[in-house]
This record gives C-alpha cells, sequence and structure tokens, in this order.
C-alpha cells in the first residue's frame, strides 16, 4: 500500500528513492543486453532506452525493491525488442509470422531455435517466471495475453505493409478498430507478468478485474503515444492513430476515454487499492514522459 501524499522534502526524497530503484533496473538490464548481444545491436537500444525503460516502471510500482521489479523491467524490455523484430527487421508477412511462431512455442514450454535471439531471452522471463508459484496455474492466462500481443502487433504489419482491400480501397481500420487492437502495445502482457511475479493471493484472485481495467489503460496509453510520437511515426513509417483519424478526434476519444479509466480506477481502487494506483501511474507517468521525450528518442521540442 502507498502512503499519504507527501510534501516539501519528503516528495524530493521519495522521488530521489525512485529514481535509485530505476538505477538498479538499469544495471540489470545492462546485463540482459550484455547476454543478447544480437537482440539489442541496433543504435536505439542505446541507455537512454534502458534507462526510459527502468524508470517507467520504477515510477509506476515503487513500492516494490528492485529484486521484486526485475521481471517486469525485464519484460519490458523484450517488448521494445519485440516491436524492433516486427516494425524494422522483418521483410515478409512470413517473417512476422515466424517471430509469432516461435514465441507461442516458447510460452508452451519449448527450447528457442538456434539463432533466434527474442525468443531466447522470452524463454530466460519464462523460465524465471516458472519459479513464482502462482505461473503454474496463471501460465494460461501469461501465454494468453502474450498471443494477443503478438496478434496484434503482427496485425499492425499487415495493416502497413500489404495492399488495400480491392473491394474497397480501404487499407487502414477507423479509430475504433485501431484502438481495438491497442494490445500492440503490449502494455496488458507487461501487467499480468508483473501481477503474477509480485501479486499476493487477493491481489491474483482478482486478475481477471484487473486485466479488465488494464486494457483500458492501455488504450488511453496508445492515444497518448500517438499524440505525442507521430512526427518520428511519420519518418519511420509507423502506424498512428493521426493516420486514421483527425487530431480533434483523437483528443476527444483520448479524453473520453481518461475518464472512463479514472472512474474505473476509482472504483476498483475499493477491492485493489495498490493495483490501481499501479494502473493511475501508467497514466499519469506516461502523460508526463511523454512531454518531454520519447522511449525511442528525443522528442522535438
Amino acid at each position: 500500500m502507498t502512503g499519504p501524499v507527501q510534501t516539501g522534502r519528503d516528495v524530493v526524497a521519495e522521488q530521489g528513492r525512485v529514481c535509485a530503484l530505476a538505477v538498479r533496473g538499469v544495471r540489470d538490464l545492462q546485463d540482459v543486453t550484455a547476454a543478447h548481444p544480437e537482440l539489442f545491436d541496433a543504435a536505439p537500444f542505446d541507455p537512454a532506452l534502458l534507462s526510459s525503460v527502468a524508470t517507467a516502471i520504477a515510477f509506476t510500482a515503487p513500492w516494490h525493491t528492485a529484486a521484486e521489479l526485475r521481471i517486469t523491467t525485464r519484460t519490458l524490455l523484450w517488448v521494445f525488442a519485440a516491436d524492433w523484430q516486427v516494425d524494422y527487421l522483418a521483410r515478409s508477412a512470413d517473417d512476422v509470422r515466424e517471430v509469432v511462431t516461435d514465441c507461442l512455442a516458447v510460452a508452451d514450454g519449448g527450447a528457442p531455435p538456434p539463432g533466434r535471439h527474442l525468443a531466447r531471452l522470452l524463454a530466460d522471463l519464462r523460465d524465471e517466471l516458472a519459479a513464482v508459484p502462482a505461473f503454474a496455474e496463471l501460465r494460461p492466462i501469461w501465454r494468453d495475453e502474450l498471443a494477443r500481443m503478438l496478434a496484434a502487433v503482427a496485425r499492425e504489419w499487415d495493416w502497413k505493409k500489404l495492399p488495400a482491400d480491392p473491394s474497397t480501397g480501404q487499407r487502414l481500420p477507423d479509430l475504433d478498430g485501431y484502438l481495438d487492437n491497442a494490445d500492440n502495445l503490449a502494455c496488458s502482457f507487461v501487467n499480468v507478468t508483473h501481477w503474477i511475479a509480485t501479486g499476493d493471493d487477493e491481489t491474483l484472485a482478482q486478475l481477471s478485474d484487473l486485466l479488465a481495467a488494464g486494457r483500458g489503460v492501455q488504450r488511453v496509453l496508445r492515444l497518448v503515444n500517438d499524440l505525442a510520437t507521430h512526427g518520428r511515426d511519420a519518418e519511420w513509417g509507423d502506424l498512428n492513430a493521426l493516420l486514421v483519424a483527425d487530431p480533434a478526434q483523437v483528443q476527444t476519444r483520448l479524453a473520453e476515454l481518461t475518464a472512463a479509466s479514472r472512474a474505473e480506477l476509482a472504483a476498483l481502487a475499493e477491492r485493489c487499492p495498490r493495483e490501481a494506483d499501479y494502473l493511475h501511474r501508467q497514466i499519469s507517468f506516461t502523460g508526463g514522459f511523454y512531454q518531454v521525450s520519447d522511449f525511442w528518442g528525443v522528442r522535438d521540442e
């Protein structure tokens, strides 16, 4: 449980403690990238990205120790690696399907094929999570969230790369269809990993409700991300909400989704106060972070 709101020097001291928690996370991620050099050899996987990943987790779950946050932080880094593999390295639909097949086979207990570095890191995460007693029972849920994420990133690749439907002339979805694919952000997969790794019995008994609330937050984060990064997305050829709807429509939808999520989390807090705070913090941290920077690089001022 988090304590009361602090003021003055106490706030600075708490922020310093959370930053130190992030530093511990960065050092662990440096070990990960050193152990998987082929996966993280692209220029965007620089110290700033590792710092951003560790800081995001530290500020959204600051009541945990660095050891408790280790697998959550590593999972978020894996998500960035998966995004890079599909969005920027895959040259064909077959390449994307290969990534999906490899990762789901690992989730089902298989060994990663030789040379498949993304699957190898996922196997490391799976094996570490298997040491958590709850994983044996909740593994199907973890696997389902992984499958949802992979299906969403594959669908986004199709939207970007495949030709328009000849019968309609449409290639991209509308805003509703785009948001229905928000699992491509992988927040829900990171969340389920976090809760399995750190949650007590009472938390895990509420997992279905937590995931439902988290999926609403994920839609909020999808639009916050898109509004902040549309310049880079256009340069890199990424899909963005501003390609399927005008900015005013996206801003209006973001306000609606944020209000709905805040209300849902207020109700959830009566049963799961710490987990509701965790999801609240995702919204707040992401909104603040994207005012200045971007996980993949510096924001244009």
